[in-house]
């Protein structure tokens, strides 16, 4: 039982890691900065940044910021690794593993760009599309790189009548940001494990 639970475990990593590289990879080598490919009407678009920062295009100050959040995943991913290993040992529920997997994937997903993407990768900018293993190197050092993001949900996007106070005449985007499939695991991980298995973890946890 503990072996196949590893098993799904190491599957469902891999599978979710090579789908969020993938993607990323293909919009970084197709894609500007700032174009956009509309997927289901004006509410799912395909919309390439970049940011050198947190999930969902927030920031962290300059190098030292990146360097920073760049160790701090690192601690955090290893940590995850050697608890999800524990769990897996003690033979814990199959719904805790999928979630404790899908925040690791999360975390694994943005430590990649954040690590390799500046050495393998020109930079991208709103003229050019970026070239894979470039003759003139990459664009930034080793924990450098920025985490590229393109999954974007405006759900309201209008602008605001004049008479709404303050904000009217004023475009309105319901939902701003921009991030990726890794992010998407981070937060649909978390918010499974808080509705379905807090119990779990709360009495994990205690001991």
């Amino acid at each position: 039982m503990k072996t196949s639970k590893g098993k799904i475990v190491c599957i469902l990593i891999i599978a979710l890691l090579v789908l969020d590289q993938v993607t990323k990879f293909l919009v970084k080598t197709n894609m500007v900065i700032g174009e956009e490919i509309p997927v289901l009407g004006d509410w799912f678009k395909i919309l390439f940044i970049e940011n050198r920062g947190m999930a969902f295009g927030m920031q962290f100050g300059g190098d030292v910021g990146k360097f920073l959040l760049t160790s701090f995943r690192l601690i955090f991913a290893g940590f995850v690794i050697v608890y999800l290993r524990k769990l897996i040992l003690s033979n814990a529920k199959t719904g805790v593993l999928v979630g404790i997997s899908l925040v690791l994937v999360g975390a694994l997903g943005n430590i990649v760009d954040s690590l390799f993407y500046g050495m393998v990768f020109s930079a991208s900018t709103p003229s050019a599309v970026a070239e894979f293993l470039p003759e003139s190197g990459g664009y930034a050092p080793f924990m450098m790189g920025r985490v590229v993001d393109m999954l974007y949900f405006p759900l309201i996007e209008t602008t605001l009548p004049d008479w709404v106070p303050i904000w009217g005449g004023e475009e309105f985007i319901f939902f701003r940001p921009i991030f990726n499939i890794a992010d998407s695991c981070i937060t649909v991980g978390v918010l499974y494990l808080l509705i379905f298995h807090r119990k779990f973890l709360a009495k994990d946890w205690n001991h």
